[in-house]
């Protein structure tokens, strides 16, 4: 996607914030911004912060930022060193540039790091629509929140990371994961939800798809932006793609 150079210097964010947002703040919350959410659209993403801190939470750390599209599941992840809002809107911007549709809007909890003036203004500027989940209602972002266990956790663990080196490492092995993932590994979307009684039954999409499917489907891709997209999947190797990130973990962790 096109980059959206020299947006961040009009924004001016600066430092870090340790600082809950107030519900005054939060009744801004959520912001309907140029356009409402829509569900058959590609561009709509969930975010969530997965912290790098191990057993202790004390001084600086890595955070990944964590964005899944909700139509196509389609996942990006963004890493940097402590809970700045100016890295985390440079983290979006990164996400961004990686996905194969336009940013439409983002989902996020009630952290801070999210929850600020600086990320309704950056939306503003950027016309994307900015929305919140409730409070302590996880299923409220069910799509990231299995992410970060299936792509965060399982690839970057439970270990603290702090240094940047172990940060060069661990984006460029969110770029490969991103190509392995999004392109050759499938998933199970919800279709509907049937109640009888007490009980719910939940009917996938059947066959599963890749990300990489569901965006092939999408018919506002122009025919040029898909067959771009088939060609980088048809350069690209997963067995390879997985040695190598195999390869970033033994380097990040040490074994």
């Amino acid at each position: 996607m096109k980059s959206k150079s020299g947006k961040l210097g009009r924004i001016r964010l600066k430092g870090r914030s340790t600082t809950k947002p107030g519900s005054r703040l939060k009744s801004q919350i959520p912001i309907r911004i140029f356009t409402d959410w829509n569900d058959q659209q590609p561009g709509f993403l969930e975010i969530d912060l997965v912290a790098h801190c191990g057993e202790d939470i004390s001084g600086e750390y890595i955070n990944s930022l964590d964005a899944t599209d909700i139509v196509t599941h389609w996942t990006e992840c963004a890493a940097f060193i402590g809970r700045s809002r100016w890295f985390a809107t440079q983290a979006i911007d990164r996400i961004e540039e990686r996905l194969p549709f336009p940013l439409l809007g983002i989902d996020s909890d009630n952290d801070a790091v999210f929850i600020n003036v600086h990320l309704i203004w950056y939306c503003r500027e950027n016309k994307l629509t900015f929305t919140r989940c409730r409070p302590y209602r996880k299923n409220d972002q069910a799509h990231v929140e299995q992410r970060n266990n299936s792509v965060v956790r399982k690839y970057a663990e439970y270990q603290r990371l702090e240094t940047p080196e172990q940060l060069k490492l661990l984006n460029r092995m969110y770029q490969l994961l991103s190509l392995y993932r999004n392109f050759f590994q499938a998933t199970m979307k919800l279709k509907k939800k049937q109640r009888f009684g007490s009980r719910v039954k939940r009917v996938y999409e059947k066959p599963a798809k890749t990300p990489y499917q569901r965006v092939l489907e999408y018919r506002r891709l122009s025919i040029e932006q898909k067959q771009q997209l088939n060609k980088k999947y048809q350069s690209l190797n997963p067995a390879e793609l997985l040695r190598q990130i195999r390869k970033l973990q033994e380097q990040l962790f040490g074994y």
